[in-house]
């Protein structure tokens, strides 16, 4: 008999997060994640989505056994503002079992149904900077530290369960080209763009010297991406969240800015070396050895990963993406970084796209949210 659970004493909550660590026990391309790092992801203590949000975690048992769990979730912001009547759910893995999708699904919808909204979505987070999309392509691939695996049964389950596709998100992998073979128009183009507007980059050598700059970053984000179907405003605490959360990963070397003749920043990327490999083999914990992985990864790697990209409204579509990858593509020459995977991208965001169309690149993933209208 299957019984889904709602989490609330810690033996659930700690079942909640180790469940992953048993289903993709002997999956290769599944990449664990920091396991206190996901923990923290629910604690409205420490990420301050919660002033404007609710969650509610479930979990299937059948005989005793965890076989799944999900997340249901509300954005007050993008219900209050957007006018989306929607119940986000993410965190969502199970058994090749249709019937504990089912009970799953169905603890999504009675959230739903309670708080008076039409229809569930997912998997997703509380907004566009955490994890979303359930893979649909790609499966011979591992994970990166921002995205979710997925077994295909998974993807049968939820359209055999009636939810449709609501969007759909692509990465790539792109191939870095020595110096000596990088692309002469890029580097033309790049001193022309500088040259036109007035405009210098700037170089990090701490992250005391980024953090100044984190606000201006977030501010960008919130102009480049807002006429996309998924955009939900970032909020000012959930940026101080995401300074805590992700500023330790990321070498300054790997952040790059473009500035105006006033010091306004109207345009930065921020790649990080890929720490696919260390969090295999740190298996979800930071100690012992967590940090000693964590730390080699930054340091010494020939991969890396394109995590935002931002360009100030007034100057989208006038080059300033020349000049930021003509500085990612020297830094990558300078630490040997030969191949770059993206962070999933909107399939219609177009612009974005058109970014790797100077490198040789492939398409080698898909995730999908799915969507399902809920009946009162």
């Amino acid at each position: 008999m299957i019984e889904i659970i709602e989490v609330k004493n810690r033996r659930q909550y700690r079942a909640f997060f180790r469940f992953p660590f048993t289903l993709y026990r002997n999956c290769p391309q599944w990449v664990p994640p920091i396991t206190k790092e996901e923990e923290d992801v629910f604690d409205p203590k420490k990420n301050k989505v919660f002033n404007h949000a609710m969650a509610r975690l479930f979990l299937a048992t059948k005989n005793g056994k965890t076989v799944g769990r999900i997340a249901a979730m509300i954005n007050w912001v993008e219900v209050e503002e957007l006018k989306k009547t929607k119940v986000r759910f993410g965190w969502y893995d199970t058994i090749d079992d249709i019937e504990v999708s089912k009970k799953l699904i169905e603890a999504v919808e009675g959230i739903a149904i309670a708080e008076g909204m039409t229809y569930i979505e997912g998997p997703m987070g509380f907004s566009n900077m955490d994890k979303a999309g359930l893979l649909v392509k790609g499966y011979e691939h591992m994970n990166t530290m921002i995205t979710w695996y997925h077994h295909p049964y998974q993807k049968e389950h939820l359209e055999q369960l009636g939810l449709v596709k609501q969007s759909e998100w692509i990465e790539f992998k792109i191939d870095i080209y020595d110096a000596k073979d990088a692309p002469e128009k890029v580097k033309k183009f790049a001193q022309v763009i500088k040259k036109r507007y007035e405009l210098k980059t700037l170089d990090f050598k701490s992250t005391a010297d980024v953090e100044p700059r984190v606000d201006e970053m977030f501010d960008l984000l919130n102009q480049t991406y807002n006429k996309l179907q998924s955009f939900v405003p970032i909020q000012q605490h959930q940026i101080e969240h995401y300074k805590t959360k992700y500023l330790p990963y990321v070498h300054p070397d790997f952040i790059k800015c473009v500035v105006d003749e006033n010091d306004e920043m109207i345009g930065f990327t921020i790649t990080m070396p890929s720490f696919t490999a260390a969090l295999k083999k740190i298996n979800g914990k930071i100690f012992p050895f967590g940090l000693y992985h964590l730390w080699r990864a930054q340091r010494k790697n020939n991969r890396a990963a394109f995590y935002l990209i931002g360009i100030k409204e007034s100057y989208q579509n006038k080059g300033v993406t020349a000049i930021i990858f003509q500085e990612i593509q020297d830094m990558f020459n300078r630490r040997g970084i030969t191949a770059v995977e993206t962070n999933p991208e909107l399939e219609e965001n177009k612009a974005i796209q058109a970014l790797w169309k100077n490198y040789n690149h492939e398409l080698h993933k898909r995730r999908r949210t799915y969507r399902k209208e809920v009946r009162f």
